[in-house]
């Protein structure tokens, strides 16, 4: 890894993070009711029936929409679930936004214990968070690699969608060989195909 990576990649997710925490939250609201209402009509959304997704938190795209559309679709729901000691994500089957979830790492809502275990292998198609995207796909996260160790298990050909604001939308990403990309980014405004 050029040593030059982090370093860039901490300093745009800085930038790219104050913007997005500067969106008026009214606009925040606005914006994530759209993309959500995108993401459902994806037709790679429609025809998958087990769904992993994530619970939002701070200035990040409002899922909470989305969550409760897969629920009620009859769709199986996937969070992920940080295992502290082996230090990566798990996915565990969530039935029910109240009593499923409890405050996780960092305070982010995440299944409980009692929540089943899933493989990635078993995803038909993944919500990714992230803090910037490129229109080719390239996905800068938030500096852990939770999300490139787990993208790693998604079977070739599910579609890893991105839910994001056009301010998080760059021209280039500093990339790293073990860096995993989406290949549909649904902002406000577009719906890009990587």
């Amino acid at each position: 890894m050029p040593d030059n990576l982090q370093p860039a990649k901490k300093a745009l997710r800085e930038t790219i993070l104050a913007r997005r925490n500067a969106l008026d939250i009214s606009r925040r609201r606005e914006h994530s009711v759209k993309i959500v209402e995108d993401l459902l009509r994806l037709p790679e959304y429609r025809d998958a029936a087990m769904i992993a997704a994530y619970a939002s938190f701070g200035s990040e795209l409002d899922t909470s929409g989305f969550l409760e559309n897969v629920l009620s679709a009859g769709k199986q729901l996937l969070l992920p679930r940080i295992n502290k000691a082996g230090g990566y994500l798990e996915l565990r089957q969530v039935s029910d936004m109240q009593s499923d979830l409890v405050a996780g790492v960092w305070g982010i809502h995440e299944p409980g214990e009692q929540c089943a275990m899933r493989s990635a292998a078993d995803v038909d198609f993944i919500l990714v968070p992230g803090v910037a995207f490129t229109a080719k796909g390239e996905r800068l996260g938030y500096g852990g690699g939770y999300y490139d160790q787990l993208l790693t298990g998604v079977r070739p050909g599910v579609c890893r969608a991105a839910g994001a604001f056009s301010l998080q939308i760059v021209d280039a990403l500093p990339m790293g060989e073990r860096d995993q990309r989406v290949n549909r980014i649904v902002t406000e405004s577009q719906i890009l195909r990587a």
